[in-house]
């Protein structure tokens, strides 16, 4: 059978098991709607935590981004990793011992104020709607290659699913869709990663595969970096494995970005929310444990899958002409997310570092008339002709590597699923942002259950309809864009969430001072440099680490105005102390 026939089946295979899990979980009451009814078991949870967790960026984006990026791609490996362990050991115990459903509500009690819970509100929705943008982007490009639409009707296929979905089931639903999608999502990234380490080192641990010798072809008997760095020395580029060269990221970029991603983890409302649906603390403990045990299989894989893919992919194209170029190559180019331009007439795809022309390539019309026809301007004097789009290597390399077509298929369905897992959790954090802390709790305390789901299911229509169009018109490559909303997180609720726990006297002026100075310095200097078209004017602190730019600023208002102003309530400080000293501590403190 072929690639597309195999994508049909996969993919109406696995969302037929994902409608079928909505429909049997759909709920009625706003406790199972927001927090599954709070009886996930730790093992579910876990699961379905981890495919929560590994976006469209970690299955689809990451590993491309490295596999051109090379060393200085680690941002993304050590950010999102370390990030998910400061979140469940320094804060998911204590964030559900506060016992609330999303983080504007524990923002609203723990600083006893209105006014910090609309702010609040405002930052989850902006947090939100950017990394599910980069969800919606994901969907349509794989969508874009394997049912053979182009990326914008791919979009639209994947926010009307996420919306059905997310809406009818709300976080009951969501989440035993989601340990389906860990399921698929982990055997789609596995399998061919296995396939391609045999393939090319032996190995059958692709973590041992990336460390290992290549087995056969030109390069038998070279360590496979090895060979990587001298590829990329020969192409122009910079070694594989080199950090900080010359057309690399700076060291303080680097650190900048990791921290952001690290603690713009412990801030996502998505995840975060999560330790809510378990019945207790000590589940949510659990559930963390086997959340980063999940998470690790696929971020200790993602190295190896990006080098893997680079190799195969310069290997596959050296000296090729375009008569002559691997079907591979004629597929993507269909979706514009590859293109080449022969600009010395000589037929043969010459691949170097330097942009390929101006501006990106344009959809392509099907006609597969030479590359040119994607091309939207003139070439630069850079030798470079070929343009590829990070985020498809991850996808396209099975074929590059000759795999079974219905190899190539699982890796679409678990692409999807890795997208539309997160996409449906953030969309939940939306609506329940506006239907619970801002309808509920601000406007009208007299609504009832079934109001309040129905203004939930609107909500979540509704920014559906907003990251569709983000995902359609994206401010860069996927990971690029969920970066910008890490980076959004750990400005305004990093900061918020920890001081709130761990600090008695931090009052509810400094909390929103911070907020409001931490994203909205944040959000200003991501629309100069990423919309405006201004240089990062900071130390050349790129957007995506200009989040903790963002946080210092936050911390440094949110203790100084908390200094300058009155103490909370004595309520408010007890309420700290409960939480944070575990309970039976204070009797073993008086003796």
């Amino acid at each position: 059978m072929s690639i597309q026939t195999w994508t049909y089946i996969m993919v109406i295979g696995t969302f037929g098991i994902y409608l079928t899990i909505a429909w049997m979980a759909r709920v009625k009451d706003t406790k199972g709607f927001y927090v599954a009814g709070g009886g996930v078991p730790a093992l579910a949870n876990g699961m379905a935590t981890a495919a929560d967790w590994m976006s469209a960026a970690s299955f689809i984006s990451m590993a491309g981004l490295i596999s051109f990026m090379g060393y200085t791609g680690s941002i993304y490996l050590l950010g999102w990793t370390g990030g998910y362990v400061l979140l469940a050991l320094l804060l998911a115990p204590y964030l559900r011992k506060f016992g609330k459903f999303t983080v504007p509500d524990f923002v609203g009690d723990r600083y006893y104020s209105s006014t910090a819970r609309v702010v609040a509100l405002v930052c989850a929705i902006f947090v939100s709607l950017t990394y599910v943008a980069g969800q919606m982007r994901g969907v349509g490009i794989v969508f874009s290659r394997f049912l053979e639409v182009d990326v914008n009707t791919g979009v639209l296929i994947g926010m009307a699913i996420v919306f059905f979905y997310a809406g009818l089931g709300g976080m009951k639903g969501i989440t035993w869709t989601q340990v389906a999608q860990y399921c698929v999502l982990i055997l789609a990234f596995l399998i061919p990663a296995v396939a391609i380490s045999m393939k090319i080192t032996g190995h059958v641990l692709p973590q041992f595969g990336f460390g290992g010798r290549i087995v056969g072809g030109p390069d038998s008997g070279a360590y496979l970096l090895d060979t990587l760095n001298r590829i990329g020395t020969d192409l122009g580029f910079s070694e594989y494995t080199s950090a900080f060269g010359a057309g690399q990221k700076s060291m303080l970029d680097v650190f900048c970005i990791t921290l952001a991603l690290m603690v713009g983890t412990a801030g996502l409302p998505h995840v975060i929310i999560r330790f809510y649906t378990v019945p207790s603390v000590r589940a949510a403990r659990l559930s963390a444990g086997y959340a980063l045990l999940f998470i690790a299989i696929l971020y200790t894989t993602a190295p190896a899958v990006a080098a893997f893919a680079r190799y195969n992919m310069v290997n596959s194209l050296s000296g090729a002409t375009y008569a002559s170029a691997p079907s591979w190559f004629r597929n993507w180019e269909k979706t514009g997310l590859i293109a080449w331009m022969d600009k010395n007439g000589d037929g043969v795809i010459q691949y170097h570092a330097g942009a390929p022309f101006q501006g990106k390539p344009a959809y392509a019309d099907g006609a597969g008339a030479m590359g040119q026809r994607m091309l939207t301007n003139a070439p630069t004097a850079s030798p470079n002709e070929l343009y590829v789009d990070r985020d498809i290597m991850v996808l396209a390399n099975p074929e590059i590597a000759d795999l079974p077509a219905w190899v190539i298929a699982l890796v679409a369905a678990g692409g999807l699923a890795a997208a539309l897992s997160t996409a449906s959790g953030l969309l939940l954090v939306i609506a329940s942002s506006i239907s619970h802390d801002l309808y509920y709790r601000l406007i009208n305390r007299q609504a009832s259950e079934k109001r309040q789901l129905l203004i939930g299911r609107i909500m979540i229509g509704v920014a559906v309809c907003i990251a569709g169009y983000f995902g359609i018109n994206p401010p860069g490559f996927v990971a690029q864009v969920v970066a910008l909303a890490f980076g959004l997180g750990a400005s305004s609720f990093f900061p918020i969430i920890v001081l709130g726990i761990f600090w008695k006297r931090a009052n509810k002026y400094g909390a929103i001072a911070g907020m409001v100075g931490g994203i909205g310095f944040t959000m200003l200097y991501i629309v100069q440099t990423k919309f405006l078209g201004a240089a990062p004017w900071l130390l050349g602190i790129s957007p995506e680490g200009i989040g903790v730019v963002g946080m210092c600023l936050n911390f440094a208002l949110t203790i100084g105005v908390s200094l300058v102003t009155e103490q909370p309530p004595v309520e408010i400080r007890e309420l700290v102390e409960r939480v944070r000293i575990p309970r039976g501590a204070g009797a073993a403190l008086d003796h």
